[in-house]
């Protein structure tokens, strides 16, 4: 037990010592640029993959494109893709985020063309019979019902892309995988405890986050207006009497 304890106290040695969390290679700046990559790639991801989730949930047309990417997702082996594009673009910045997002991609595309067609078909023959435009529909109607549906797919995205990032670090030594590298190099378990640690915490506060906002967005679309009847009083109750 004694020698357990011992042990986990070595795992935390490196996370407890204040010097590994400043500088150039501490927790905090490596926790940043994990965090650049992450909203960078999900912010270029989301640009590119909402528009077209919208055309095609709203027309109905390319609904194979987001099944061919879906599929095509699942096949990608994250670090095979991450080697071709080093090899062929060299290291740096540009393609890590490029390959992280078209990793966060298949996800948001997936989740707003099913929210936009799955919304309300009522809600939306109403809007059509009011004289509504595309646009209106699509701005007032489908995507204030989609939205929940797409926070969540940019929830899975983000905690995709947090946990692929630490790959990155193979090509550009920064992010918070660089604590695993570093650690495995030199046989200091208690600096790959602490990237995994950070990594797991990373994606934990965004999920929470990300799920919260994604809650707030599912109130605002179904508000509960439904009230329990009120038992008849009678002052409610209008008695005819015969004439």
């Amino acid at each position: 037990m004694v020698q357990e304890a011992a042990h986990g106290m070595n795992l935390f040695s490196y996370l407890a010592d204040p010097a590994n969390w400043v500088g150039p290679a501490g927790i905090w700046n490596l926790l940043l640029q994990h965090l650049f990559y992450t909203a960078t790639s999900v912010a270029i991801a989301a640009a590119i993959a909402i528009p077209l989730g919208i055309f095609i949930g709203h027309t109905g047309h390319g609904s194979f494109l987001v099944i061919g990417v879906s599929n095509a997702a699942r096949a990608i082996p994250t670090l095979g893709l991450l080697v071709l594009v080093v090899l062929l673009l060299g290291t740096g910045v540009g393609p890590i985020i490029g390959v992280l997002a078209v990793l966060a991609l298949p996800p948001i595309l997936t989740a707003t063309a099913t929210g936009i067609n799955g919304a309300d078909h009522e809600a939306v023959h109403a809007s059509r019979a009011l004289g509504m435009s595309a646009g209106q529909i699509v701005s007032k109607v489908e995507w204030p019902l989609a939205l929940p549906l797409v926070i969540s797919g940019l929830r899975s995205a983000t905690l995709q892309v947090v946990a692929t990032a630490t790959v990155a670090a193979y090509s550009s030594g920064e992010g918070l995988g660089r604590l695993l590298i570093t650690g495995n190099a030199t046989r200091n378990y208690s600096e790959m405890f602490a990237g995994a640690f950070m990594v797991a915490a990373l994606a934990i506060v965004l999920d929470i986050l990300l799920g919260g906002l994604g809650w707030l967005a599912s109130r605002h679309a179904n508000p509960g207006r439904a009230r329990r009847a009120r038992p008849a009083t009678p002052r409610d109750e209008t008695i005819s009497q015969p004439a």
